[in-house]
C-alpha cells in the first residue's frame, strides 16, 4: 500500500498553481492542479502519496496521513527545474576564468580545451563528474535538470556523452553543433554534414532535444537551421543558444522552428522581444508548443558581460526561465539559488518572478506538465527552506538555505 506523508505548518507554500491560490492569503487547496503563475498559500500543508502531490491547503485543514513532517514555519517550494546545463565533460578552465577577470574577453573558442580533455577521458571519469554535479544540484534543490552533449564533437564521443547523460536525466540534449572542432577548421560545411548525418544517427536514440550554438565563432543561422531541421526529422525538439555574445538571428530562428527555448538572450533587438512575446507558451499549458526565453545569469557573472534584460522580456509578455548553464568555461555553478539572487539583483526581476522562472519557467522550457508546481497531480518534487519565505533566496545570497529535498516523493539524504 502506498504511504501518505503530510507536511504541515508550512509558513509559505509556493504552489505555482492556477486558481484562488494566486493570492497570498488564499484559503483552500491549490485549485485544480496544473501550472499557473506564481501563487502561494500561507500557513499551509500538503500531502504526498507515492510520487505525487494529492492535496494542498491550509494547515488547519490538513487530512490524516501515515506520516507527518513538521515544517515549523519554513517555506516550501517546487523543486528547481534547471533547463540548461552541460555536465558531461572533463578538465577545468580556472585559468581562463582568471584571465577574464583580469580583462580578457570571452569567446566561443575556449570550448575546444574542454573538448580535448573530454575526448581523452574514460567513460568512468565522465560518469563520475556527471554524478558529482548532479548531486550538487540536488543538494541545492534542483530536482529536474537538462544535460547537453557538446564536448566530444566526434561521432563516438558525442554518442557516449548523450548515453551517459541519459543515465542521469530524461532531459538529454544533443549538441554536436557546439563549435567546429579543430580538425574541421576551415571546412565548417563538412562538419555540419557530419552533425546532421552520422553523428545525429548515433545520438538521436538517447536524446529528446537538439541544440545549436548559433553565434559568431560557432554556427551561422543557416548552419543552425540545417542541424535543427535534421534533428526535427529524427523526432528531436529544437532549442538554441542565441544572442549570447551579440545580436544575431538565433532568436528569430527559434521562433520560426517552434523551438522550446531560446537560451541566453543577452543581446536582443525589439523584434526579438516581440517574437518571444508572440511565441510565449501559456503558463497553464505545460507540455505544449511555445518558445521560452531561458536566461543564464551565471554566464554573465562568469564572463563580465551585461546581464539579460529580464524586465524588458517580462513586460512585453514573454515567458522567462532561469537556468544555471553549468559548464566548465563560462558558468561553473550548479546553484539555482545563486542564479535566482543574480536575477533579482542584476536583472530586475522580483523574487517571486525569479522563483517562478526557476521552477515553472524551467518546466515550460522542457515542456513538462508534471514538475514546477505543487498541486494535486504534480510530481512530488519539493524543497523546504531554512527560511519563512522564498524571498530569502535573494535576501540571503550565498547562504545554504535548502533544509530538505523531496524528489518523486522520496526525502533525499541531505
Amino acid at each position: 500500500m502506498t504511504k501518505s506523508v503530510l507536511i504541515n505548518r508550512i509558513g509559505e507554500l509556493v504552489t505555482n498553481a492556477p486558481g484562488d491560490a494566486g493570492a497570498a492569503d488564499a484559503a483552500g487547496p491549490g485549485a485544480g492542479g496544473g501550472l499557473g503563475r506564481f501563487a502561494l498559500i500561507n500557513d499551509a500543508a500538503l500531502v504526498i502519496e507515492g510520487d505525487r502531490i494529492v492535496w494542498t491547503g491550509p494547515s488547519d485543514r490538513g487530512p490524516a496521513a501515515d506520516e507527518s513532517v513538521d515544517a515549523a514555519g519554513r517555506a516550501v517550494l517546487p523543486g528547481f527545474v534547471d533547463s540548461h546545463a552541460h555536465l558531461v565533460f572533463a578538465g577545468e578552465r580556472s585559468a581562463e576564468f582568471a584571465a577574464r577577470m583580469a580583462g580578457r574577453g570571452y569567446a566561443a573558442g575556449g570550448i575546444r580545451s574542454t573538448v580535448a580533455a573530454t575526448r581523452a577521458a574514460t567513460d568512468a571519469e565522465l560518469r563520475a563528474g556527471l554524478r558529482r554535479l548532479a548531486a550538487e544540484m540536488l543538494a541545492q534543490g534542483t530536482t529536474t535538470f537538462e544535460c547537453k552533449s557538446g564536448y566530444g564533437l566526434t561521432v563516438e564521443d558525442e554518442a557516449r556523452s548523450v548515453a551517459l547523460a541519459a543515465e542521469a536525466t530524461d532531459e538529454v540534449t544533443y549538441l554536436g553543433a557546439h563549435v567546429v572542432p579543430a580538425e574541421f577548421e576551415g571546412d565548417a560545411g563538412a562538419y555540419v554534414d557530419l552533425v546532421r548525418g552520422p553523428m545525429l544517427d548515433a545520438c538521436a536514440p538517447h536524446a529528446r532535444w537538439v541544440d545549436v550554438f548559433c553565434e559568431r565563432g560557432a554556427f551561422s543561422v543557416d548552419e543552425a537551421r540545417a542541424v535543427l531541421t535534421a534533428g526535427q526529422a529524427r523526432g528531436l525538439i529544437p532549442r538554441i543558444h542565441a544572442s549570447q555574445l551579440g545580436p544575431g538571428e538565433g532568436v528569430q530562428l527559434a521562433v520560426e522552428l517552434g523551438a522550446a527555448s531560446a537560451d541566453h538572450c543577452t543581446f536582443l533587438t525589439d523584434a526579438d522581444v516581440d517574437a518571444l512575446a508572440g511565441a510565449a507558451p501559456s503558463p497553464t499549458s505545460a507540455g505544449t508548443a511555445g518558445t521560452v526565453a531561458t536566461l543564464l545569469p551565471g554566464a554573465e557573472f562568469g564572463t563580465r558581460q551585461p546581464y539579460p534584460d529580464a524586465r524588458r522580456l517580462l513586460d512585453a509578455g514573454a515567458t522567462v526561465a532561469l537556468a544555471t548553464d553549468c559548464n566548465p568555461g563560462s558558468s561553473y555553478t550548479s546553484s539555482m539559488p545563486f542564479c535566482i539572487a543574480l536575477a533579482v539583483r542584476d536583472m530586475h526581476m522580483t523574487a517571486s518572478e525569479a522563483v517562478w522562472a526557476a521552477t515553472a519557467g524551467g518546466a515550460l522550457a522542457l515542456r513538462r506538465g508534471d514538475v514546477g508546481y505543487l498541486a494535486p497531480g504534480a510530481r512530488a518534487d519539493l524543497i523546504m527552506l531554512d527560511a519563512p519565505s522564498h524571498t530569502y533566496l535573494a535576501y540571503r545570497p550565498g547562504v545554504p538555505l535548502v533544509h530538505d529535498v523531496w524528489q518523486s516523493g522520496m526525502r533525499q539524504p541531505h
